[in-house]
């Protein structure tokens, strides 16, 4: 009975000691798997403006370097003091555009040409899609793309978060006569009533996470139409 008794216990104090010790551990790892997570986001952000970098000194210095973070509220107007990296993305996309709080990043290239960062969030085949979009300083015409995802299939969601199809976005508008309208995702055999300048090709066999990333461009991107008025006016 005394044995049986010892055995519980020492099992027990075993237990809470490996608990602790995962707990500890786990806490301590924290501020490194933050940081990974943070140069992983500047890097996809990088990416929307062409700048594939690897180097996390490089990657740290051109984004400290090269952009400015803004938070701006559904009317257009910049939200002093909030930081963009605090803003859950996942969150916001499920309120009413006027509602929204809404991240933007201004990349500043050499000769002072700006380019407008747009992080955009959808849902794909499996799971959650994401990435950036930047426009020129005309507002209207789409610099770069870069997406990503949790878990679409290999060989056919997947593909948007490959270069071919991404580098279809570089040229196309998201306006046309002063109307919103994105860039749309299609098959390349679908009519239209808007011309090759507001469409790319949906990917081959995968339906859904093209409809889901048509979606989300569209859902994404309008939001910030008033801002970028403003911006014209000045």
């Amino acid at each position: 009975m005394h044995s049986n008794q010892y055995t519980l216990i020492y099992a027990a104090v075993l237990s809470i000691l490996t608990a602790v010790i995962l707990a500890v551990t786990a806490e301590g790892l924290r501020p490194a798997q933050e940081a990974n997570v943070a140069l992983d986001t500047k890097s996809n952000i990088l990416r929307a403006v062409r700048l594939d970098l690897d180097d996390p000194v490089e990657i740290e210095e051109t984004y400290d370097g090269s952009i400015e973070e803004k938070v701006l509220n559904g009317s257009g107007e910049d939200m002093a003091g909030m930081n963009a990296e605090s803003i859950a993305l996942k969150n916001e996309i499920t309120k009413a555009p006027a509602e929204r709080n809404l991240p933007l990043y201004i990349f500043t290239a050499k000769g002072d040409k700006k380019y407008y960062i747009i992080p955009v969030r959808g849902v794909g085949l499996w799971g959650p899609i994401w990435g950036f979009v930047s426009l020129e300083d005309d507002f209207n015409t789409v610099y770069g793309a870069n997406f990503d995802h949790k878990g679409e299939t290999p060989g056919l969601g997947a593909e948007i978060s490959e270069e071919p199809f991404q580098n279809q976005f570089q040229g196309k508008k998201i306006m046309s006569d002063g109307k919103f309208i994105s860039v749309n995702v299609v098959k390349s055999t679908e009519k239209t009533s808007y011309g090759a300048e507001h469409r790319v090709d949906a990917i081959s066999g995968g339906t859904i996470t093209s409809n889901g990333t048509d979606e989300m461009l569209k859902n994404c991107l309008a939001p910030y139409i008033p801002y970028f008025e403003k911006l014209k006016k000045e």
